[in-house]
């Protein structure tokens, strides 16, 4: 008996669909015609053992008992899952065969993979064991995706980059948790004081964003401008550049400081001839951009709707599995296979049909054109996020699922359309001993961007010049300019943050070793995590702002600065990743970490946290840390009615 071990039920219903008929319904699985089954996790079956369950007496909350360390990870059912963790135990003795099913990521493959070592499957089955890689959930992609299983030993690299992660947040969680916390209750503050090893650096990115803004000193600064006419040719403007005389008057920057030095410039030129003294016009092409991952949706959905990040992965699921609209959406791959091409023609002509905003433009698409999405060398167990070819349920989408179908589709769509192409033109003009410069694009083939908002495209905005030509400065203008502080975090900025986090690494040399595209958390949990921080009282939004809270800003003062900045979690977060391509140990991810650990908690036990004493107690004072384990595997923590005991 082959049996389908799906990360959950919708998915088991879709495998069913592409299996053969007539197939009875049980309790806990789908039984297929020859006798085959096809059953399902709900999510995480299992989760890490509280330290409790290692030994009693760490029941208690106590700076003696850290760190907790186990040598030997322990697993123990969920309470709320435990019936059908017991019917795939069941099935599993009974499979002669097993098809590992879960979701195309890291959490997914774990997911299973775990319940299968906890089943204690024998060695030779888990040897022969497969891999269904599901991608879409529409029938023909379904069928398509059990012809092509791999053995799961393929992907033991992906779960181990998993298992490490899921213990690493289980280590911080835990230790650094029960630490501040116990710190924080001597100080007389009676409230959980979660710490963790993604969370917590991106509490520290705010907190010292908002001090930023508060300790800002505006500073006057001022530029002048050079309204320009010539014969033949539109008006235009172009700014003064300072000379190196005018050196003293300006600030590491070259802003000009002297008002009364702008607005002799500006004397000086009213009414006065200019001369082109350069005027270079470069031709350039924008390709159009990638399909989406989840973090690019979910920043251009911020930007767009100023939805959250946690909105948008909620209406990505709904459009996966309710309405099979998508294909999988926690994906962090912005490429798409070769032979998806094959897709294009039919997946196009079903959206050229829909009232899209952008409708008459998607009717130039050109499926003969080939972008640089489809790219084999760049795909790994799933792809970008991209339209399916099941768009007949889009009449019975909601108001927000209809705005993240059209990004999606959209984003999918340009891949069929040729390059936006322009001149990128810079001249440079003298007026009275003077140099001004101006820049600008003039559009030559809108290409892709003909399916963009108007406001984003680019317009004419330069006349064409020749060097040597006379114009004429009408008036000089003074322009009063403020430095300004910089922006408030808000769902799409912090986003951004957490998935180039080397721009916020202060540590020069774990920046060389990031890419530019690694980032804090995964596809899957970054929207968790910034929801945690809210939910857990450090984050409060401001309108579209997003700032700390006075117990957040406690928090981040009181711990060292190894936790709240994103250099060594960045730099863990990259070897994680190198554990799932096979180019790091396990092992090594984590000794280094236990090492800190260790280094942490020292650290904690001599810490100062008057910052606290202050602050006011949480509105239940019975509070408790315990976890909680969704599909990704992440800690968190709760204040569920329940005293805890701290020394």
């Amino acid at each position: 008996m082959i049996l389908y071990i799906a990360e959950k039920p919708s998915l088991a219903r879709a495998i069913a669909a592409g299996l053969p008929s007539p197939q009875k319904k049980h309790d806990g699985y789908i039984q297929l015609p020859n006798g085959d089954r096809v059953t399902w996790c709900i999510g995480h079956l299992l989760e890490l053992a509280e330290p409790q369950d290692y030994a009693p007496h760490y029941k208690q909350w106590s700076m003696d008992h850290l760190p907790i360390i186990p040598t030997d990870w322990q697993w123990k059912a969920k309470p709320n899952t435990k019936k059908q963790l017991s019917m795939v135990r069941k099935l599993l003795k009974e499979a002669t065969q097993i098809v590992h099913a879960g979701d195309p990521d890291r959490e997914g493959q774990l997911l299973v993979d775990e319940v299968l070592h906890y089943a204690k499957v024998p060695k030779y089955k888990l040897e022969a064991t497969q891999r269904l890689l599901v991608s879409d959930l529409t029938p023909n992609a379904v069928k398509k995706a059990l012809k092509s299983l791999r053995s799961n030993k393929e992907f033991a690299a992906l779960s181990r980059s998993a298992l490490a992660r899921s213990r690493a947040d289980w280590l911080f969680g835990i230790n650094l948790t029960r630490a501040y916390t116990v710190k924080g209750r001597q100080a007389g503050y009676q409230g959980v004081l979660s710490v963790g090893r993604v969370q917590t650096p991106i509490l520290g990115l705010v907190v010292r964003r908002d001090l930023e803004r508060e300790n800002f000193l505006p500073k006057e600064y001022y530029q002048v401008s050079a309204q320009l006419v010539g014969e033949g040719i539109s008006p235009f403007n172009a700014m003064w550049q300072p000379s190196d005389a005018c050196a003293p008057y300006q600030d590491e920057n070259g802003r000009v400081l002297s008002k009364a030095l702008a607005h002799n410039v500006a004397r000086r030129i009213t009414d006065k001839p200019a001369t082109v003294t350069n005027y270079q016009t470069t031709p350039k092409k924008q390709a159009p951009p990638l399909p989406y991952n989840l973090s690019s949706l979910q920043i251009d959905a911020a930007k767009a709707f100023s939805m959250s990040a946690q909105k948008v992965l909620d209406v990505c699921q709904a459009l996966y599995e309710r309405h099979q609209m998508i294909t999988y959406p926690r994906s962090d791959c912005r490429y798409l296979p070769t032979e998806q091409l094959s897709q294009a023609p039919g997946i196009v002509q079903s959206l050229q049909k829909l009232p899209f905003s952008f409708q008459q433009a998607a009717q130039n698409a050109d499926t003969a054109q080939k972008s640089k999405a489809w790219n084999d060398k760049q795909v790994g167990a799933h792809h970008a996020i991209i339209p399916t070819s099941q768009s007949s349920g889009y009449s019975k989408l909601s108001s927000d699922e209809r705005k993240i179908f059209e990004l999606i589709a959209r984003q999918y769509l340009i891949q069929f359309f040729p390059h936006y192409e322009y001149l990128a033109t810079k001249v440079s003009i003298e007026i009275k001993g003077g140099l001004f410069t101006a820049r600008g694009n003039t559009i030559k083939k809108e290409g892709w961007k003909q399916l963009m908002p108007s406001s984003k495209k680019e317009e004419p905005n330069l006349p064409l010049l020749r060097e040597g030509q006379l114009l004429h400065c009408i008036q000089g203008e003074v322009l009063d300019k403020v430095t300004t502080p910089p922006d408030a975090f808000t769902d799409a900025t912090l986003l951004a943050a957490m998935t180039g986090i080397s721009r916020f690494v202060l540590d020069k040399e774990i920046k060389a070793i990031l890419k530019d595209t690694d980032g804090l958390g995964t596809e899957a949990t970054r929207a968790g995590i910034i929801e945690l921080l809210f939910k857990r009282g450090f984050l409060v939004r401001n309108g579209k702002q997003i700032n700390a809270t006075a117990t957040g800003r406690a928090l981040i003062e009181a711990l060292p600065d190894s936790t709240s900045v994103p250099d060594m979690t960045a730099k863990w977060e990259a070897m994680l990743n190198d554990i799932s391509l096979g180019n790091e140990s396990y092992k090594h991810f984590m000794d280094e970490l236990c090492l800190n650990l260790n280094s942490l908690i020292e650290t904690a036990k001599t810490g100062k946290m008057g910052s606290f004493a202050n602050l006011p107690a949480p509105k239940s004072k019975k509070v408790a840390y315990r976890k909680k384990r969704g599909k990704t595997g992440s800690r968190t923590t709760s204040t569920k009615p329940s005293k805890v005991k701290a020394t």
